[in-house]
């Protein structure tokens, strides 16, 4: 087949980037032709929270990836529904996460649609996390556009159905991030962060937004059943909002000095070292979809700690991958304990090893490109 791929993508940076460029791999390794058509701005810099949306990495060699679309000019949405049209494509996929998009990647949609080409949007979010007014007016908009639906989370495929009852719509949970690196041995990762070798090392991994629960976690790791000395909590990612309240959050609980703060956005070519250096990843989600960073910790098999929200429970088998608890600090440091004492630091991977096998690529594709 002949696929567009519309969404970010690099120069852009972050987990949407990396889902389509791995994505257009494996719809490549299959032998179709892929392209991904990107913006050429994608966020006004007045609504982007972090430093940059740009990679400072060397561009992907082997994938076809154009900028052609302004996400707030309407002109330039015309113009690239005209030429994906023009291009008489099988298929053409949609990364869907935040209604802000909708008014583009409708308009595209509906421009572009010809009896031929399939539609399909594969949905990280239909109710975003973070509500804003219109946020329902904007997902009808975009959803009517579309032909197909691939969500990676029952609650985003019943928060679809809020909006549409009818259309196709499989369920088909987020793949593993397996283009980060092989994993490295803990001790060389460890020493290339100058993380102590002795530890117990939790990590939060990812952009800081308040409903990923940092503060949850910062209250847990108060506890005085963990031992600071012994257990390191590494935050690794940019913050997106409210630094200061955490930083206040700190001095608060008595932390001050005790955190390891690793507050800038992290390369993909340091992902590996985190992941390899950690023990334990911690999720303390207070609403949730799915994440790529559990389908990171699969891919580098490293236990979780997650909240019974959204999806994530779905992939995070309790007792066998890792812990899920409830949005509770104290459930939070009960789990984190219970870690701490067991004596055999691989004591999850058979079960990692199993559950990892679900999350392949190519049932990604096949879930978008079936009938």
């Amino acid at each position: 087949m002949k696929i567009v791929i519309l969404g970010t993508a690099y120069p852009y940076r972050g987990g949407l980037a990396a889902f389509n460029e791995r994505l257009a791999r494996e719809f490549m390794a299959e032998g179709h032709e892929v392209e991904i058509l990107t913006f050429t701005m994608q966020y006004p810099s007045f609504l982007f929270p972090g430093k940059t949306q740009y990679s400072d990495e060397p561009a992907p060699a082997d994938l076809h990836i154009t900028r052609v679309m302004n996400s707030v000019n309407p002109f330039s949405w015309i113009k690239v529904g005209r030429t994906i049209k023009k291009m008489n494509c099988d298929l053409l996929v949609i990364k869907f996460w935040i209604p802000l998009m909708a008014p583009c990647l409708g308009t595209i949609a509906r421009i572009a649609k010809n009896k031929h080409m399939k539609i399909v949007s594969v949905l990280d979010n239909v109710i975003p996390h973070e509500k804003r007014p219109l946020d329902k007016l904007l997902v009808h908009y975009f959803v009517k556009s579309i032909d197909r639906f691939v969500a990676m989370s029952d609650s985003v495929l019943s928060d679809l159905r809020l909006f549409d009852k009818n259309k196709p719509a499989v369920l088909c949970p987020h793949p593993l991030y397996d283009n980060f690196g092989a994993r490295l041995s803990r001790e060389e990762a460890r020493q290339r962060l100058s993380i102590p070798q002795e530890q117990t090392v939790l990590l939060f991994f990812g952009f800081i937004r308040d409903y990923k629960g940092l503060d949850l976690l910062m209250q847990a790791y108060a506890d005085s059943r963990i031992d600071k000395q012994k257990v390191r909590l590494v935050v690794a990612g940019e913050f997106y909002n409210n630094k200061d309240k955490y930083m206040s959050l700190e001095q608060e609980l008595g932390l001050t000095g005790l955190i390891d703060w690793r507050t800038e956005f992290i390369p993909d070519s340091n992902v590996a070292q985190y992941f390899s250096a950690a023990d334990l990843i911690v999720q303390p989600y207070k609403s949730a979809t799915q994440s790529g960073v559990t389908q990171i910790a699969y891919h580098f098999e490293k236990p979780m700690l997650v909240t019974h929200v959204g999806g994530l429970a779905e992939i995070v088998p309790d007792g066998k991958v890792g812990y899920v608890t409830e949005v509770d600090a104290g459930q939070v440091a009960d789990a984190i304990v219970d870690f701490c004492k067991r004596q055999d630091g691989d004591c999850f991977l058979q079960g990692i090893r199993e559950e990892k096998r679900k999350y392949t690529w190519r049932r990604m594709t096949e879930a978008i490109s079936n009938d």
